[in-house]
C-alpha cells in the first residue's frame, strides 16, 4: 500500500490547479486530506480506486449515500435506460408516483411525501412546513446536531466549550459569521438525553414553538442512539403544546426497513430523509401527517407554504432511488445490520486488546470509533480535546494507508457489497492502529 503522504503525481497536480479555481481547491471541505485529497478514478462495489492506483475499502459511502456501493448494476442499468428517455422534464412522471408510494409503504408515519433534493432541502422544508401549520416562527433543536445548511437549523451545530453556556441553558450559537441575530433567536437549544433541562427549555417558549427537530442518533452529538424515555418526553410535549415533532433520518433511515424511528415508540408529524434513498443521485424527501403536508397543496384548503424545485422528483434520482430501495429489503437491512454489529464487537475487543483510550458507539450500519474511555450521552461529553484530536488523525492516517476509508470522525457506514471479509479487514487495521495510538506519550 503506498503511504498518501507519499502520493506526489496526478492527485498533487490536480490539487494545484484547483487551489487556483476553488477556495481550498476543492467544493466541499470534507475531502480535505493532508498534504492534499486523493482522487478518485472509479469506484465497483465497495472499492475506490484513486488515480495512482490504490484500491481501498469505502466506508463512507460519500457521506451515508452509497447503500449498494459504486456502480451498482442495477441502478447503472435502471439510470442508462432513463437517461435514453431523459433526464427532467416540466411535466410530471410515473416514477415519481411509484417511488413516493414505495417510500410510504415502507413507513407508518408517512402518509404523504414530497420529493426535494438533498437532505439539506428537505430539513428545510419540513421546518417551513411546521411553521406554516401552525403559524409559529420558533423552532428547538439538539445541541450539537447537524441538520444540513439552513441558517436556523445550522445554530449551535459546532458550539465550543467558550461560547455554549450553561447546561441548563444551553446558548444559540452561529456556525456562520454574519448569521442573522433573529435566526439565533428563533431557535432554542436543548441538551441531548436530559429530559429534565430540555423540558425545561421548552416550557420557556410554551406556545411559541412550531417544532422540535430531533436526530434519533445525531452524528456530531456521538453517534449514540436515543434514549427512548427522552423521545417519548419530547413527543408527548410537542402533542400536549400542539408543535411538531419533526425527525431527521437523512442519516439513519438505512437503520431499519421503515427508518430508525421504527425502534421507538413514537409517530412523528414530519420526517425528512436523504442520501442513501436517491440511489447515489442527489435526492431529499419530506413526509409525514397529510394535513401538515397539504399546506403545500395549492387546490387544498390550507395551502399557506408554495413549494416547487426545478430538479424535484426528477426521474434520474426517482428511479436510481427505487430500484435502490427497493432492493435494500428487510433480509438486506439486517444483513447489513448484522456485519456492523460483527465490526462494533470486533473494534470492541480489539480495544481492550491493545488498551487504547476508545470506545465505539452506533447501531443499525453504521458506528464511531471515540478516542474516549466511556461513551458519550450528549455533545458536551462527545466534543473532542486536543489531544483527542491528535489520537484521532493518527488513526484516520493509519486506516487510510491499509485500505479503509473512513468518515473524518472515525466513522463507518457499511454497504451492501460488503461481507465479512471487508468487516474483518477494518478490525485488523483498527487494531494496528489503537496499538499505535495506545503507545503515544
Amino acid at each position: 500500500m503506498t503511504p498518501h503522504t507519499a502520493q506526489a503525481s496526478r492527485s498533487a497536480e490536480l490539487f494545484e490547479r484547483a487551489q487556483r479555481v476553488m477556495p481550498g481547491g476543492v467544493s466541499r471541505n470534507t475531502v480535505l486530506r493532508s498534504p492534499h485529497p486523493a482522487y478518485a478514478a472509479f469506484g465497483e462495489g465497495c472499492r475506490v480506486t484513486d488515480l495512482e492506483g490504490v484500491a481501498r475499502i469505502d466506508f463512507s459511502n460519500n457521506m451515508c449515500s452509497l447503500i449498494h456501493g459504486h456502480a451498482d448494476p442495477d441502478i447503472t442499468a435502471a439510470v442508462t435506460d432513463q437517461l435514453t428517455r431523459g433526464s427532467a422534464f416540466m411535466m410530471a412522471t410515473e416514477s415519481e408516483v411509484e417511488y413516493a408510494e414505495h417510500l410510504c409503504s415502507r413507513s407508518p408515519s408517512f402518509e404523504k411525501l414530497r420529493f426535494v433534493n438533498s437532505g439539506t432541502e428537505a430539513l428545510m422544508v419540513c421546518l417551513k412546513a411546521a411553521r406554516a401549520h401552525t403559524g409559529r416562527a420558533m423552532i428547538a433543536k439538539i445541541e450539537g446536531a447537524y441538520h444540513g445548511g439552513y441558517d436556523y437549523a445550522e445554530v449551535s451545530q459546532a458550539p465550543k466549550p467558550d461560547s455554549w453556556g450553561h447546561v441548563d441553558r444551553p446558548e444559540s450559537v452561529p456556525l456562520v459569521r454574519g448569521t442573522p441575530r433573529s435566526a439565533l433567536d428563533d431557535v432554542v437549544i436543548l441538551p441531548f438525553n436530559d429530559i429534565e433541562r430540555a423540558i425545561a427549555r421548552l416550557d420557556e417558549h410554551a406556545g411559541e414553538l412550531a417544532c422540535v427537530l430531533l436526530d434519533l442518533m445525531p452524528h456530531r452529538v456521538g453517534l449514540n442512539p436515543v434514549e427512548p424515555e427522552f423521545v417519548k418526553a419530547i413527543a408527548d410535549w410537542t402533542s400536549h403544546h400542539r408543535a411538531l415533532l419533526v425527525l431527521d433520518e437523512v442519516i439513519t433511515y438505512r437503520s431499519e426497513q421503515g427508518g430508525l424511528q421504527s425502534r421507538y415508540a413514537i409517530r412523528p408529524d414530519l420526517t425528512a430523509i436523504g442520501k442513501l434513498i436517491g440511489g447515489g443521485f442527489p435526492i431529499g424527501a419530506v413526509a409525514g401527517r397529510a394535513d401538515v403536508m397539504d399546506t403545500m397543496n395549492p387546490r387544498g384548503d390550507n395551502f399557506v407554504f408554495p413549494h416547487s424545485g426545478t430538479f424535484s422528483a426528477n426521474p434520474i434520482s426517482t428511479v436510481a432511488g427505487l430500484t435502490a430501495m427497493r432492493k435494500f429489503d428487510e433480509p438486506a437491512v439486517q444483513r447489513l445490520n448484522s456485519l456492523a454489529a460483527r465490526g462494533r464487537q470486533g473494534i470492541e475487543e480489539a480495544i481492550q486488546r491493545t488498551g487504547a483510550t476508545a470506545c465505539v458507539t452506533g447501531t443499525g450500519s453504521m458506528f464511531r470509533v471515540h478516542m474516549k474511555p466511556s461513551l458519550p450521552r450528549n455533545y458536551r461529553e462527545a466534543h473532542t480535546s486536543p489531544e483527542e484530536n491528535a489520537r484521532l488523525a493518527v488513526l484516520l492516517d493509519h486506516l487510510f494507508d491499509e485500505g479503509c476509508i473512513m468518515i473524518n470522525t472515525c466513522t463507518a457506514v457499511l454497504s451492501t457489497p460488503m461481507g465479512e471479509p471487508e468487516i474483518d479487514h477494518l478490525i485488523a487495521s483498527m487494531e494496528s492502529g489503537l496499538a499505535k495510538i495506545a503507545s503515544m506519550p
